[in-house]
């Protein structure tokens, strides 16, 4: 038997011989013997190589003056042309600007409230009570957009809209909510917290299952009470789950949903409204710049991915785990 020792003094099984064969036969053995979780693997996986890396070659038009009479390979090389327009347009601060509050608001509201929900729901001893609010607020995640966009304008417009006329009936004046710039981020976190706070309950409802119970005893033993409890034992037990998601949430800070804005945008609240996903929609399939819209959304993609990755270093340096 042929064998090569590596200078760690590993011995490396070469093509040909015996181990080599074994070490083959042993990964054949195993696919085998799972081969059912690999086809059940192969459609999500087919998914990932056909719609998310196979179009990843697209890219390439943020560099070329695409004409579509030329088609990809005969159009004109720019390098980074469209770059150099999008950062020097007037409107790209005022792009950076509404993406950025958006995001942070985002954060600031948004992200903690389905953890307080869920430390709330944790507290509730009466089981079919609790299943019953869990259904209740899971149901507006499966609500379409649409619709959502659809009760904010029957609920705020100033003709007959509830809000309205109650603030008539109150005030003696109306707010026009809908074209207002400054009332445009708040709705749009209202509407994102409504929808989705409570099924975001899920996964740390399913972290705070984890908890050790003994834990809550000793500490009522010591005299703690709920609220000590939960501060000194419940978030530190998940505090892993909310590192993790938070940092995929940074990945997000510039992609604020495109459907979201878009539903609610109009040409009074512009100047709040109007964000990077709104912008790429305009430039590329409103007004046919294929390459320069390709340049902005590849703009947002690499900044998502250094926010990611500097918020897992960052997870890392103060000690906790992050995402790998």
């Amino acid at each position: 038997m042929k064998r090569v020792t590596a200078p760690n003094s590993i011995e490396i099984a070469q093509p040909g011989t015996r181990e080599h064969a074994k070490r083959r036969a042993s990964i054949t053995g195993r696919l085998l013997k799972d081969k059912w979780l690999y086809v059940l693997l192969a459609p999500g996986l087919l998914y990932f190589i056909i719609f998310k890396y196979v179009p990843m070659w697209g890219v390439l038009l943020a560099f070329k003056n695409y004409q579509p009479f030329l088609g990809f390979w005969k159009s004109d090389w720019v390098g980074l042309d469209h770059f150099r327009v999008f950062f020097t347009n007037p409107e790209f601060f005022m792009l950076l600007r509404n993406t950025l509050l958006l995001s942070f608001y985002n954060l600031l509201f948004f992200f903690p409230a389905p953890i307080i929900l869920a430390l709330l729901l944790n507290e509730v001893r009466l089981a079919f009570f609790k299943r019953t609010i869990q259904t209740l607020i899971y149901v507006p995640h499966f609500i379409s957009l649409v619709i959502v966009a659809s009760l904010t304008y029957v609920f705020l417009t100033t003709q007959g809209g509830i809000v309205n006329e109650m603030l008539e009936q109150y005030t003696g004046a109306k707010i026009d909510f809908l074209a207002s710039p400054q009332w445009f981020r708040p709705m749009i976190i209202m509407q994102t917290i409504w929808k989705e706070c409570g099924f975001g309950t899920i996964i740390f409802l399913a972290a705070l299952a984890g908890v050790d119970v003994e834990q809550y005893e000793a500490a009522t033993m010591d005299g703690a009470n709920r609220f000590r409890q939960v501060w000194h034992i419940t978030l530190p037990s998940i505090r892993s789950t909310i590192i993790i998601l938070l940092i995929l949430r940074m990945g997000d800070v510039l992609d604020n949903g495109f459907e979201q804005i878009f539903l609610m945008l109009n040409p009074l609240n512009r100047e709040s409204a109007e964000v990077f996903d709104t912008y790429v929609y305009m430039m590329g399939i409103t007004q046919g710049a294929f390459s320069y819209s390709t340049a902005v959304g590849l703009f947002k993609a690499i900044v998502g991915v250094i926010l990611v990755l500097g918020a897992n270093w960052l997870a890392k340096r103060f000690g906790q785990s992050g995402i790998y």
